[in-house]
């Protein structure tokens, strides 16, 4: 049980570093998306106060040197969507802004 934690604060930590190289990277970034896929890659992108693109889109996986195949086939299919949330820099815009933002470029919630 243990080791499990301990690895996905480790991926945690990685996910981390990419998230601020992101922000580094783009000036006009309020936050970036991040969609974790089942397969484990990550897609991720800097987003503006508008809920535009501040940045490329940037797909990894973990300890690996190319994101899977599934992925190089359907490049992260929103259908294969595990988790997607924004991550805001501090400090972040008010409730209703996120609130907006977040429709705008992940859409409404949905229960399956």
């Amino acid at each position: 049980m243990k080791k499990k934690s301990k690895k996905k604060e480790q991926i945690e930590k990685r996910e981390r570093a990419m998230i601020e190289g992101i922000l580094e990277g783009s000036p006009d970034g309020i936050g970036v998306v991040v969609v974790r896929l089942e397969c484990g890659c990550r897609k991720m992108a800097a987003i503006s106060k508008d809920g535009e693109p501040a940045s490329k889109i940037i797909m990894y996986r973990d300890q690996a040197e190319s994101i899977c195949d599934k992925c190089k086939e359907d490049n992260g299919a929103f259908i294969r969507v595990n988790e997607s949330f924004i991550h805001w820099i501090d400090p972040p815009p008010s409730d209703e802004k996120q609130e907006e933002i977040y429709y705008k470029v992940l859409g409404s919630p949905t229960s399956h």
